[in-house]
Order: C-alpha cells, then sequence, then structure tokens
C-alpha cells in the first residue's frame, strides 16, 4: 500500500477472469516501460504505489514488478469488508485443495475497498504464483496478466537458488520479505549474497536500474549478540523527531529504527532496538495508525497474538545493547479478542481489514475499527 512517512521457467498461473489490458494499455501509469505477460516466478509482498501501479515482490525470481491494474473505481461509503472462506474460494479457482494454497500477502487499494492478494498455487520449489482482486461488491477473481504494463526490477545481488541456511531453507525465497512504497521510492527488505546479508533497498521509481542497497546490522536482545544476517520480516515508515525512519520487525522479536536518509546503496547501517518483544515468534504484518492524537504500531505475530504498541516514547527510547530475558523497550498490549491474524493493511484512516485463521482452518477477510 502507499504510505506517507508516519508521525511518531515458472509462468505466472492465470485465468483471464479479469479485463485489465486495453484501458491500461492505452493510457498506462508513467513508469511501466513494457507491456505484456510479468514473467513472475513467486508471488510475495504487495505494495500499491502511484494510481494504478501494484508492486509485487518475486523473492524466486529476485525480482521487483510494478503491475498496472483497473482503477479501484468510485470509493464505497462502506467501511466493512466480510469475506468467508477466502482460501478456499481462491483455490477452486486455481484446482487445488485449500491445504496446497498459501495466502502471501493483503493489500488494501488505496480510497477503496478493494482488496489485492497474493498466492502460491502448491507447495515448495514448484508453487505457481497467484495474484488475485477482491472487488468492491465481494467478487474475487484471478488477475489477467496476459496483456498488461509493467516494468521489472532485477536485484543484482541476492542469494543463489542454490544457497540454503543452516537448517536447509532456501536463502533466495529470503531475497524480498517485504515492501513499501513512499513518496517516489520503493523500500524493500530482504537478504543478499553478500556478508552483511541483510538489506534494506531504498529504489526510485521509474525503476532506473538496481543497487546494492544498504547492508543492516542490529542488536538483537534475546539471543544476546549483534545480527548482520536476520532478515527484516515486516516494515512499516515512521517519523522519528520529524525524519523519516523504517521501523522493522524481527523472528524472536526486536523492533529496530533505521533513518531512511542513511540508506545508501553500499553503506553498512547500525539500526536502533527500540524493544524485544519476546522470542519464539515470528512477525507476520504491521501498520501504523493515529488515534486519538496519539500513533500506534498494531503488529500480527505467529505465536504472540497482535499487539498494539504505542510509540509516543519512541524517540526517547534508549537502544537495546544488552541480552534480554523476556521483554524490554516499548511497551504493548494483547489484543486479546484478534486471534489467528496473519496478514492486515489499513482500510481508510480508522479501519483495518485482517486476514483471519478460523478454527476449521479456513481463512476470512474481516474488517476491524482500529484499537
Amino acid at each position: 500500500m502507499s504510505h506517507s512517512f508516519k508521525t511518531f521457467g515458472q509462468t505466472l498461473f492465470v485465468i483471464a477472469c479479469v479485463v485489465a489490458g486495453p484501458a491500461l494499455a492505452a493510457d498506462r501509469p508513467a513508469g511501466l516501460d513494457q507491456l505484456g505477460k510479468p514473467a513472475l516466478k513467486s508471488a510475495g509482498a504487495l505494495a500499491f504505489g502511484p494510481e494504478g501501479v501494484l508492486f509485487v515482490g518475486d523473492p524466486r525470481g529476485a525480482a521487483l514488478f510494478a503491475i498496472g491494474v483497473e482503477p479501484a473505481g468510485p470509493a464505497s461509503s462502506s467501511e466493512t469488508v466480510r469475506f468467508e472462506g477466502v482460501n478456499v474460494q481462491l483455490a477452486s479457482l486455481v484446482g487445488v485443495k485449500p491445504d496446497e494454497l498459501l495466502i502471501n500477502d493483503v493489500a488494501v487499494q488505496p480510497d477503496s475497498t478493494v482488496i489485492y492478494l497474493s498466492a502460491s498455487r502448491g507447495r515448495g520449489p514448484d508453487a505457481e504464483p497467484v495474484l488475485a482482486r477482491i472487488s468492491a461488491a465481494g467478487k474475487l477473481t484471478l488477475l489477467a496478466l496476459d496483456k498488461v504494463p509493467f516494468a521489472r526490477l532485477d536485484l543484482n545481488n541476492a542469494p543463489g537458488p542454490e544457497q540454503v541456511d543452516r537448517r536447509g531453507n532456501s536463502l533466495r525465497q529470503e531475497s524480498i520479505t517485504d515492501l513499501q512504497y513512499v513518496d517516489g521510492r520503493v523500500f524493500v527488505a530482504g537478504l543478499s549474497n553478500e556478508e552483511f546479508a541483510s538489506k534494506l533497498r531504498a529504489i526510485p521509481f521509474p525503476f532506473t536500474g538496481a543497487d546494492g542497497g544498504a547492508g543492516i546490522e542490529i542488536y538483537h536482545g534475546a539471543h544476546g549478540r549483534f545480527e548482520t544476517r536476520a532478515p527484516v520480516r515486516t516494515f512499516v515508515p515512521f517519523n522519528v523527531r520529524g525524519e523519516p525512519h523504517l521501523l522493522a520487525a524481527y523472528t524472536c522479536t526486536p523492533l529496530v529504527t533505521f533513518p531512511v536518509a542513511q540508506l545508501k546503496a553500499g553503506s553498512k547501517l547500525r539500526g536502533k532496538t527500540v524493544a524485544e518483544l519476546g522470542n519464539h515468534n515470528r512477525p507476520l504484518d504491521i501498520i501504523a495508525y493515529e488515534k486519538d492524537g496519539r500513533t500506534f504500531l498494531l503488529l500480527a505475530n505467529s505465536a504472540r497474538g497482535v499487539m498494539k504498541i504505542a510509540t509516543d516514547d519512541l524517540d526517547e527510547q534508549p537502544s537495546i545493547s544488552q541480552p534480554v530475558k523476556g521483554t524490554a523497550g516499548l511497551k504493548y498490549d494483547t489484543i486479546e479478542a484478534l486471534q489467528g491474524v496473519e496478514h492486515l493493511d489499513k482500510l481508510g484512516s480508522a479501519h483495518a481489514v485482517l486476514l483471519v485463521r478460523n478454527d476449521a482452518q479456513g481463512l476470512n477477510l474481516e474488517t476491524i475499527s482500529l484499537p
């Protein structure tokens, strides 16, 4: 989703259900210099950019795509979304069982209730990318990408397809872990093949060429050490003392700030760890929002529920640089009513759309008022 900084070869699996071509081809958004079928190898993190542009991270292909999408149409007066069994219905559209489909991200088109989904059809190295759209009327369709305007940027220092971590997991799949578009730039988190493997990239759009990104280092209090190879799992743009930063969450679960002005290609940058939110946990998605004159974070996690994190003291928070048992730094409340949340995105200024796993192992899209 498009943001401003907050205060404080496999082929794409497509069924031509959505006609996205003629109008876009005639009047394509700036920066989309190709017309045809984007050769995605995977579909991961999503973010909206300028009007009519959807950014899609392709970690397996180590590439970033900008794809022209149809306008959302007039904004709906409704601020609610409810779509039950979205994984079941999407699996049916692509011809697999629900347990053979993995939804990777959810993004709300700005000023609308239109929702885009990225997914994987199948599991493992042969999984195929899926992009889908839920209209304001609640209709789920697959994106037809056989003839659309698009642009592609290849990452020049991604891990090789054969590289794995000590557990045998693909490092290439971590080449893009999250992305956000802010004020003419796409910020991309992920791993590289370099010594400072963890990277944050600030990529101008329209694309002018890839750079190596900034190598980032953090102090991980739960592990009691500095780390340069742990990837950012999810992040959000945020202002600290009026200066643009990225606020990033890592596995086990440090929360770290990085000043945008220092994200220069080839540089090495140590972030400021402002919270330790508990180990044995993987952060899944994060948003920032304002309510009653204050700014909060909402962080969905694999094992620690959904956290509401107050940012009032963020600019005064000392950097964590010693081992931590339990939690430290910024305070949070666990929203007990929110269980099974796997992804979230803002819907307007006062609501959020959640992808929620229910007891029957189905996934529902639901709307909440921001807490």
